[in-house]
């Protein structure tokens, strides 16, 4: 599996996760929510603040009808303009926020949804990008982004493998990586079917990783110790704050709860190492060897009755028990001595 770079981080394979917060509509209209977001996204441990540029306009068509309202779910009721117009990010905001973002030193990027949020993003001096699994199949969009040549995160939830080799192909040559996603929200851990991912960072030869909108942090704890190389999670200051994407979104306290067992995981995930660690040496003792369990004379003959394999381990290692058998002692050996090659002929 390759790497990435994203501004000084390395992004893959023996390199710690990327953890990115996602504020998406958890701002609730407020510019100063959203900035506290940003601070509190730092403090809980993220590596990355993400936000989503787009309008109700560039979405969709301010249309009631019965295809433009949605049935079901955690938005049931809802129709997607009147949706997009509470949710979306004020674009008037984003230098703002990319400038606090800077400010306290945390990664700053975004979603744009088309030509022209790429355009907008680009004039902020954007470093990287977010393709959205919804945008998975606008592959002029993903084309369009991959013109301004920078590393570029896919979310492929929903997505059939033509589709995500379909996306994979339009971003070409930039850096990329891909994120398992299960649209759902919020998801449960029975859709997340993480092979899936392992399955793309072997087929594409990119870093992978998961982009969450299950509550709490199993899926993302299960991904990096599968080797996910990127963590994205809703992000809210407290979900009392009502807003469209409150309800499946995490608390600071949950958050940094999260990164910190994902570093968990990642020590754990550790490195291929046979052999006894450095906290395990001493253990080596209670392994077993070959003692001497009854007095035997010089000359006397070792037989299963006066020489054992037991705890500890300074005698003889145990593969050699059958080669002492039937040998005759060099020397008088006392009851409790490990036996050593050179005490028997």
């Amino acid at each position: 599996m390759s790497t990435i770079q994203i501004k000084n981080r390395t992004i893959g394979e023996g390199h710690p996760a990327y953890m990115i917060a996602e504020m998406s509509g958890n701002h609730a209209g407020s510019l100063a929510y959203a900035k506290e977001i940003i601070h509190a996204a730092k403090e809980s441990g993220a590596d990355c603040i993400k936000i989503q540029t787009y309008t109700a306009d560039t979405m969709t068509i301010d249309c009631h009808n019965d295809y433009f309202n949605i049935k079901g779910g955690t938005w049931d009721g809802e129709n997607l303009y009147s949706l997009y117009c509470k949710a979306y990010t004020p674009w008037e905001w984003q230098a703002e926020l990319k400038a606090e973002a800077d400010k306290v030193g945390i990664d700053f990027f975004s979603t744009p949804f088309d030509k022209t949020s790429v355009d907008f993003l680009e004039g902020l001096n954007v470093e990287f990008y977010k393709i959205a699994s919804f945008e998975l199949v606008d592959i002029p969009l993903i084309r369009y982004v991959a013109s301004k040549g920078k590393p570029i995160i896919v979310s492929t939830g929903m997505g059939s493998l033509e589709e995500v080799t379909e996306a994979v192909e339009a971003v070409g040559r930039c850096p990329l990586a891909l994120l398992r996603c299960a649209s759902a929200y919020p998801a449960i851990s029975d859709n997340m079917n993480l092979a899936t991912m392992v399955d793309m960072g072997q087929r594409f030869g990119v870093p992978v990783g998961l982009s969450d909108h299950s509550m709490g942090s199993v899926g993302a704890i299960t991904a990096v110790a599968m080797g996910g190389s990127i963590i994205e999670k809703h992000f809210c200051l407290d979900r009392k704050i009502k807003n469209p994407d409150s309800t499946f979104s995490m608390e600071p306290k949950e958050y940094a709860a999260m990164v910190e067992d994902v570093r968990a995981a990642e020590r754990a995930r550790g490195v291929v190492s046979y052999g006894a660690t450095e906290s395990e040496q001493g253990n080596l003792a209670f392994r077993r060897s070959v003692f001497v369990t009854e007095d035997i004379p010089a000359g006397g003959v070792l037989t299963e009755e006066n020489i054992r394999v037991i705890r500890p381990s300074m005698g003889l290692a145990p593969k050699h028990y059958d080669e002492a058998l039937g040998k005759h002692a060099t020397k008088a050996l006392k009851r409790g001595e490990p036996l050593h090659m050179e005490d028997f002929q």
